[in-house]
C-alpha cells in the first residue's frame, strides 16, 4: 500500500513544488495515511484545504483502503 500511496503523491507533488511546498509520507496506519507538509504548504493557510481537497481526495481514488489523510 505504501508504494501505492507513494506513486499518487508523485502526481500531486509537482502542483505542491510550483508553489514552493511538498508533501512527504510519514505512515500508514490501518487506512489512515500520514503526512507532513513541508516548505511554503507547512504554514500556509490553505494548507488544510489542500491536505483534504487534493491530497486526500486523490489518495482515496487511487489507492483502495485510504479511509483518511491527516497532517502531522
Amino acid at each position: 500500500m505504501k508504494e501505492e500511496i507513494q506513486k499518487s503523491l508523485n502526481k500531486i507533488r509537482p502542483g505542491l513544488q510550483a508553489d514552493g511546498g511538498d508533501v512527504e509520507l510519514v505512515s500508514v496506519e490501518n487506512g489512515l495515511v500520514k503526512v507532513k507538509l513541508k516548505g511554503a504548504c507547512g504554514g500556509c493557510p490553505m494548507s488544510q484545504m489542500t491536505l483534504k481537497m487534493g491530497i486526500e481526495r486523490q489518495l482515496k481514488k487511487d489507492v483502495p483502503g485510504v479511509t483518511e489523510v491527516v497532517s502531522v
